[in-house]
């Protein structure tokens, strides 16, 4: 007598990996966030304030022109805090959390060390800040500096890179990673439209998010993978 075939065993949804990957180590996750933007910020506006040579004006290409300021684009600007914790949110176990903090930390610092290098800034220009009181209160924290490479869109790209690659293994559907690219490309733009960064400094912050998610993905290993539980717990109720 032949046995019968063991059943095929689906991969889980990723519907139902959504909740275990949000619910998975949440408290370290938003104390872990938390402390890195903290600290980040300190280092930012430390460098951005005690630069270690002659601050150096980023010069403008036809981009800018093209793409213009509009205060319409600060929620966009302001929503990378958003976008760039998305990817820790899905982590689902502790090497995950641990290998993209390192490599997201490597990268800030590798371009903080730049900012004071090279401490670079936009170009000065004559709007009248007053009237646009979102963009008032971010211009008066944040004067311009530590402009090359703008670090805003290398962590957008970075933060898209590796959605792409948890999406890939969670089996979502393509559009969350368009539209994961589209939010990342929207970020980019709001550096522009802000006056925060010129073309320059996108492109080089574009490529430098690039080259540390490329870095960092090359053998992720398990550190994309759902929490160990929920795939005990699946294979568990999958077997016969």
């Amino acid at each position: 007598m032949h046995s019968a075939p063991s059943p095929t065993l689906q991969p889980p949804s990723w519907r139902s990996q959504l909740r275990p990957r949000l619910t998975c180590l949440w408290p370290l996750k938003a104390a872990g966030t938390t402390l890195f933007i903290t600290l980040f910020f300190q280092a930012y506006f430390y460098v951005l304030r005690s630069p270690g040579q002659t601050v150096w004006t980023m010069p403008t290409t036809w981009i800018d022109d093209w793409v213009g300021f509009t205060p319409l684009a600060f929620p966009v600007y302001a929503s990378l805090w958003v976008y760039v914790s998305l990817p820790p949110a899905l982590i689902g176990n502790l090497r995950g959390l641990l290998w993209h903090g390192l490599w997201a930390g490597l990268m800030c610092a590798v371009c903080l060390a730049v900012f004071w290098v090279f401490p670079t800034k936009v170009p000065d220009n004559a709007l009248d800040w007053a009237s646009h009181p979102g963009m008032s209160l971010l211009k008066s924290v944040d004067t311009g500096g530590n402009a090359f490479p703008s670090l805003h869109v290398a962590a957008a790209v970075f933060a898209a890179f590796w959605l792409r690659r948890i999406f890939l293994v969670m089996g979502a559907p393509r559009g969350w990673t368009i539209a994961s690219a589209m939010a990342c490309g929207a970020i980019a733009w709001s550096t522009l439209a802000t006056l925060q960064h010129v073309a320059l400094d996108a492109m080089a912050g574009a490529l430098v998010g690039w080259l540390f998610a490329w870095l960092s993905l090359r053998r992720p290993g398990d550190a994309l993978d759902a929490p160990a539980a929920y795939c005990r717990h699946t294979r568990t109720t999958s077997s016969p």
